[in-house]
């Protein structure tokens, strides 16, 4: 004998709309069903039956399909009871007729469920708890891999929120405030408005008993009178409309509270202030009725002066169209009409412009930020809304038969947990070590291995929506060189491998470094000078810091020699004295000479003169001089940084130079630097134009990062003209992005 609760109407109100092989599934199934739940509760209290019933009632209303009525009558059965029952339908009421896509639809759900349950024990701080909120509703979506799993989810948070209402049980305000973040954003974006209003004055109520209370008590009607007024409204402005040619379809209902209350609590505005307590909405086919609509209205009621917006024949910015006007009826209460065509209306129901965009933006109207991936996200739940809505036609007509499964689109993104139940975004096909990255750099370093839900796993393991990753680490280290080989799979994200590139980069470095400094210290070993200080003889060589001594060392653009020449003594009459060299400057006209780099020192002849390598000037660059011990005269750019760093402390081996005239044959080496698009063939063009120039080039260095190509040139040139030519021919290469002299 069948209980109480599904005798007569109550069995056939879950089977509306079905055809009659749909109807006896559902039949069957809700039999089963209250076999299994009639005397199980959950932790408030509730009955597993009632709320299954409750539940699939909601979706029955929804005119959801008939395995989403199945499901959501079976998500509460325990475990245990399915390994039992046949899977195909019997006629013995204890039988459940379990098919596959029944199940796909139960577990799909319960995987929610226990999201909802991980999610609550979310103890991160770090992080932007709005942020998490919108992750959650990412993963959520992501995990179904079937629409109507969302659709069954939402109705059991509303049977739920029904029931705590009905029976005065306390509810959760946990539970009531995770209705507002993350269920109601997800009803109002995939346009079940049905659910949405409820869940959130259901949720409200429960969040702010007082508030609620005392909106309840500013409307001045009840529901039910407001909602007769709506009706009688939209019978009204149809008919007037016929009678004027314009065929139209107006619909309307009244705002709910926890809407009064956001629009009053983000626009700080006074519950008098509103105008859209009750709300009209008037679709027609064309602009011109759009504003022969409006005439009418302003002609029946008296419009609210400031209070009429033209979004027609001025869009906002994000492309939404309508006319809004507030109007007061005979007893002067202000009622709100929005007037569009049927192309504004679905542009804003599915477009950049949806509803649910400046609903969620806030109180100064602000857009979703358009990522790359807000975009595909935002195309995902248009594409999921317009599901939602032909699926509803369908099945209104009594020949189509609902799809029997909606399926999703292919996901671009993925949604896994921490385990402090943090949300982390990845790219399809992330790895443990992709998400040990995400978290923070040291820790990808440091990854060794990983659990999944628990389990240990491979480091190339793809993670799925909805699992909780952990990584395990040891103390020091870093990545492995693997890792960057893609055909390995340890690494899906472009950031990920980036981050183990720099870590490399740093490293050769370091080795390079470390070298360097054995090669000079060998030297100066062999020179028998090892209590030199390294930091002045990398000044004196040329270089800012030691560091970029020992590098240039290393990668053989230094030549050791030079090191000799630094502790060579000079010759009596090459011996020169700071102080000498600036009494002398007044006879500038009658002693100067130019060098072989064709350089003049000011006020001294025959004097030893060399370009520093650090800033390689070349005329008619602004230069200035620094006397060296043993090596003459330093020539160095007047912005050198290194020459600057030497100024400063000796500032009186600081000498007035200047560019002589040109000398035959004289070359003066400059640093170019190429950024590029990396391809194939790139150096080789580079090179071609450097032959067809006929320049030298005495030293190369590149470098590829993230598809682009970082190249450094030093080439030979005679004077400006014909460097600028270079630079010139340089840019017209296919892929060049910037070219500079260093």
């Amino acid at each position: 004998m069948l209980p109480t609760q599904l005798t007569g109407a109550a069995l056939e109100s879950l089977v509306a709309g079905l055809i009659p092989d749909d109807q006896e599934q559902v039949r069957q199934t809700a039999r089963w069903a209250c076999v299994q739940l009639a005397t199980l509760r959950n932790a408030a209290g509730e009955s597993h039956l009632e709320h299954a019933l409750g539940s699939a009632q909601i979706l029955s209303d929804m005119q959801a399909d008939a395995a989403t009525r199945c499901a959501a009558l079976l998500v509460g059965v325990p475990d245990e009871f399915f390994a039992k029952v046949p899977r195909e339908p019997s006629a013995q009421p204890s039988a459940s007729p379990l098919s596959p896509e029944i199940a796909r639809l139960v577990q799909g759900t319960r995987a929610l469920l226990r999201l909802g349950s991980i999610a609550k024990g979310a103890s991160d701080a770090a992080v932007d708890p709005t942020a998490q909120k919108e992750m959650l509703r990412k993963m959520l979506l992501a995990m179904a891999a079937d629409l109507r799993i969302v659709l069954i989810r939402l109705a059991s948070r509303l049977q739920t929120l029904r029931w705590h209402a009905a029976s005065k049980v306390a509810c959760d305000p946990l539970l009531a405030t995770e209705t507002l973040d993350l269920y109601t954003p997800l009803a109002n974006r995939l346009g079940i408005w049905q659910i949405k209003w409820e869940m959130e004055d259901l949720a409200f109520r429960f969040t702010d008993p007082v508030r609620y209370k005392e909106i309840a008590h500013l409307l001045e009607e009840k529901r039910v009178e407001r909602e007769a007024f709506i009706a009688r409204t939209i019978e009204e402005l149809t008919s007037s409309l016929r009678l004027l040619g314009v065929s139209a379809e107006v619909s309307g209902r009244p705002k709910h509270i926890y809407s009064i209350y956001n629009k009053m609590r983000l626009k700080h505005l006074d519950f008098s202030k509103l105008f859209d307590v009750r709300a009209l909405r008037i679709i027609v086919q064309n602009e011109r009725d759009c504003y022969t609509a409006l005439g009418l209205v302003h002609e029946r009621w008296v419009p609210v002066s400031d209070e009429f917006d033209d979004y027609i024949s001025r869009p906002k910015p994000n492309g939404y169209r309508s006319l809004h006007t507030v109007v007061a009826d005979q007893s002067g209460r202000p009622f709100e009409v929005q007037i569009r065509t049927q192309a504004m209306h679905e542009f804003a129901e599915f477009g950049m412009a949806a509803h649910w965009r400046y609903k969620e933006a806030g109180a100064k109207g602000g857009q979703v930020p358009a990522t790359a991936g807000a975009l595909e996200y935002d195309k995902q739940l248009a594409w999921m809304r317009q599901l939602l809505a032909w699926n509803t036609e369908a099945t209104n007509r009594p020949t189509d038969v609902a799809p029997a499964r909606i399926q999703r689109q292919d996901e671009e993104r993925i949604y896994v947990l921490s385990p402090q139940a943090r949300v982390i975004e990845l790219p399809a096909g992330a790895t443990p070590v992709d998400f040990a990255y995400h978290l923070h750099t040291d820790l990808g370093h440091r990854c060794r291995g990983a659990r999944i839900d628990g389990q240990m796993v491979p480091l190339q393991t793809q993670l799925q929506t909805g699992q909780t990753v952990e990584i395990v680490t040891t103390k020091s280290g870093g990545p492995s060189r693997d890792w960057l080989n893609l055909q390995l799979g340890f690494l899906a994200s472009p950031r990920a491998r980036a981050k183990v590139r720099a870590w490399f980069n740093a490293i050769e470095l370091q080795q390079r470094t470390v070298q360097g400094q054995a090669l000079v210290e060998k030297e100066l070993q062999r020179l028998g000078k090892t209590a030199v200080n390294l930091e002045q003889l990398a000044q004196q060589l040329g270089f800012a810091h030691a560091e970029d001594l020992y590098v240039a060392a290393a990668k053989e653009e230094f030549s050791l020699r030079q090191i000799d020449a630094v502790f060579q003594p000079a010759s009596p009459e090459q011996e020169l004295r700071p102080e000498s060299l600036v009494s002398h400057s007044a006879r500038a006209d009658s002693a100067t000479q130019t060098g072989k780099s064709g350089v003049l020192v000011v006020g001294v002849g025959s004097l030893m003169t060399q370009l520093a390598r650090c800033c390689r000037p070349a005329p008619p660059d602004p230069i200035t001089g620094f006397v060296t011990r043993g090596r003459g005269v330093s020539i160095h750019r007047a912005d050198c940084a290194s020459f600057a760093t030497l100024a400063a402390r000796q500032p009186e081996r600081v000498i007035e130079v200047t560019w002589g005239g040109n000398i035959a044959g004289t070359v003066y080496p400059v640093d170019l630097s190429v950024q590029a698009q990396d391809r194939s063939g790139l150096l080789r063009d580079l090179s071609e134009v450097f032959a067809r120039l006929r320049l030298n080039v005495v030293a190369v260095h590149t470098q590829s990062k993230a598809s682009m190509a970082y190249m450094g040139f030093t080439v030979e040139v005679h004077d400006r003209a014909e460097l600028q030519r270079a630079l010139s021919a340089l840019k017209e290469v296919g892929g060049v992005l910037t070219v500079h002299r260093r």
